[in-house]
């Protein structure tokens, strides 16, 4: 059993395509925020009580349900109560790349971040906002991987970070196994006003530098679908499994799948 969750809410079509595409792997339980969580990071709450609701299946014959919450309690109360049957996490397709310090702050990353907390081999997908027409490609992906972790192919102590390039799959160049860039944002405070009151709004921007060719900004730069193994990144766990083996393997099976011809 596979549990998808996201930070994007549970009416996102991320969801829908990363469910629809996992539920050919084994079978899915959705847990996702009602209503949109971008940028809660790892946030859970402890001090109101959480309500879910059944939702309409988003998948034929998944169960799916609706958390009034953020994305970490969405896969907290999946694993406890809803699907405790689960053997791996999938958070996404989130609208729009997760790179760098990002992840710090990503509430797709804090998603899957609850399901390697408890054990379970956890992935984090991300797609350009604009790019719908990569949804199918994320979601053909994740496949691979989850494939890959049930035959034992990948560890279970396992947590990735998948980004897509902005590209549509055509101009892709492959799968990179990368790094996390470091200092790739800066929040800034801007000051408005609504003519009764001043406020602020905060405004992230992204820093133009160069960045190392093994990082995951690099690879996104250069049209290649990045894979951060995040238990090396935050938590210094050895990499085992995700090689640059696995990476062209799963490259040319998306080839064979959207018939494109190698390069």
């Amino acid at each position: 059993m596979i549990l998808v969750s996201n930070d994007d809410g549970i009416f996102a079509p991320g969801l829908r395509a990363l469910s629809q595409a996992l539920s050919s792997v084994q079978q899915v339980v959705v847990s996702a925020p009602d209503r949109e969580q971008s940028a809660t990071g790892t946030s859970v709450t402890l001090r109101v009580p959480l309500r879910v609701r059944a939702a309409d299946a988003i998948v034929t014959g998944a169960d799916t349900y609706a958390v009034e919450g953020s994305p970490g309690d969405s896969v907290i109360l999946g694993l406890d109560r809803l699907a405790q049957q689960a053997s791996m996490v999938f958070s996404g397709v989130n609208s729009g790349q997760n790179l760098g310090d990002d992840v710090l702050i990503s509430g797709t990353v804090g998603a899957a971040l609850q399901g390697y907390l408890r054990g379970l081999p956890s992935v984090a997908v991300s797609a350009e906002a604009m790019q719908l027409c990569n949804l199918p490609v994320a979601g053909e992906l994740a496949a691979l991987l989850a494939r890959h972790i049930a035959c034992g192919r990948l560890p279970k102590d396992l947590f990735l970070n998948v980004n897509l390039p902005p590209e549509p799959f055509e101009q892709m160049r492959g799968i990179k196994l990368t790094t996390l860039s470091h200092k790739t944002h800066i929040d800034t405070a801007q000051e408005g006003t609504d003519g009764r009151r001043e406020y602020y709004w905060l405004v992230r921007r992204k820093l133009e530098r160069e960045y190392a060719e093994e990082s995951d900004l690099w690879a996104i730069d250069h049209a290649f679908i990045s894979i951060t193994p995040l238990h090396t990144a935050l938590f210094g766990c050895p990499d085992k499994g995700t090689d640059e083996a696995l990476c062209a393997e799963m490259w040319a099976e998306l080839l064979s799948v959207f018939d494109k011809s190698p390069a």
